[in-house]
């Protein structure tokens, strides 16, 4: 191959090509591009990604009256999950590199969303140029009139978007039902700020991950699925005892951390009975389908165990030490229950990683035993 060859390539992120004309991407080559932004076109005229590959296709044959070496792709990710697309995109992508032997490429892209996965198309080939097409939109409220539409009309935007405006609007008015307006602002501020801050912290999609977990558990029988449930409901219970301590045990002017280990101290035995309880369905659940994985999980309880006895006893250290308070232990037991749960917390955890240890001991010799038993000769 004498020259540059360059692709021209269409991203199409969220896989609108796939989910809404039913294309398998990725596409190659002019006509079957056109014909993708066609068949997309009329399933859905106003998906972005239409003018997008028509631009592609434009520029394809204008680069090709010039006399370059060019060549036209369009690639999708997945609808529902951005991690597994973008590493489908990346897939795709070495693939075309390699059977079209491209050296570089023009990305490009409806919007700054597709534009999230141009690290992953410069690994793995180099990119000369980025065109943005933009859309001409209607004026002013008709124009706002079609962005709201799409918004109300895409799941993707309304899970984020509207779920908690609509959640927001629902507290305030049960607040305001019930007569207390300012009780109602103080819940909708409490509720808008815990999930921003879910949002932001990505803890949210810890909650998703064990939501799937949870359910592929159910379809496929296991016995965590019971073990899960019944983790939940103690973990509930756990933040209601958290709570009933709170208010039993709370002091005016004590600080933050005061507060905190007020509620940990009440919840904290539910809550680590209830993390047991999940991560003995789990083992469970290695032992009967990867027993190879055992070692990997079987340090987790005694972590928890041990995590559980520090936290309790440094709760019990703080709330023993207001003179003020009726806590039924003074400071000198407090500080011995917190060094002896510290003790037997790092003990746990010592044991859990050398039970560790000769799991990956066994595992590892387990396969030269079986060789030396086979060769072994047989008496009869």
């Amino acid at each position: 191959m004498s020259g540059n060859r360059t692709l021209i390539l269409c991203v199409d992120r969220d896989d609108d090509i796939g989910f809404k004309a039913g294309i398998q991407s990725p596409v190659t080559g002019r006509d079957e591009c056109l014909d993708a932004a066609t068949l997309l076109g009329l399933k859905d005229p106003e998906d972005s990604d239409v003018n997008a590959i028509f631009q592609g296709v434009k520029l394809y044959d204008e680069l090709r009256e010039k006399g370059e070496d060019v060549r036209i792709a369009v690639i999708a990710g997945n609808h529902y999950n951005y991690i597994d697309g973008d590493r489908k995109i990346a897939e795709d992508l070495r693939k075309v590199v390699w059977e079209m032997e491209v050296t570089e490429c023009i990305l490009v892209t409806d919007g700054a969303e597709d534009e999230f996965i141009l690290p992953v198309i410069q690994s793995r080939v180099s990119v000369s140029s980025v065109q943005r097409v933009i859309v001409n939109q209607m004026p002013n409220l008709e124009g706002t009139y079609y962005i709201i539409k799409k918004i109300l009309d895409d799941p993707k935007y309304a899970k984020s978007i509207l779920m908690p405006i609509g959640l927001v609007m629902l507290i305030f008015a049960i607040g305001s039902l019930l007569g207390s307006t300012e009780v109602a602002v103080f819940i909708v501020v409490g509720v808008l700020g815990i999930y921003l801050l879910f949002k932001g912290l990505g803890i949210d999609e810890y909650f998703s991950l064990a939501l799937h977990g949870l359910q592929e558990s159910f379809i496929g029988g296991r016995i965590s699925f019971v073990c899960y449930i019944a983790s939940i409901f103690i973990g509930l219970l756990g933040i209601v005892m958290g709570l009933s301590s709170y208010l039993k045990w709370y002091t005016a002017d004590a600080g933050v951390l005061f507060y905190v280990l007020t509620f940990v101290y009440g919840a904290i035995v539910y809550i680590t009975a209830a993390m047991l309880i999940a991560l003995l369905g789990k083992i469970l659940d290695v032992v009967q389908n990867e027993p190879r994985m055992l070692p990997r999980t079987i340090t987790l309880p005694f972590f928890v165990t041990g995590l559980g006895l520090i936290a309790y006893g440094a709760s019990v250290y703080v709330l023993s030490l207001p003179t003020t308070m009726n806590f039924p232990i003074d400071g000198v037991d407090g500080i011995r229950i917190m060094m002896f749960t510290t003790i037997g917390g790092l003990i746990l955890a010592f044991l859990g990683v050398y039970i560790q240890k000769m799991l990956q001991k066994m595992d590892k010799y387990a396969p030269e035993v079986k060789e030396k038993n086979a060769k072994r000769p047989t008496r009869h």
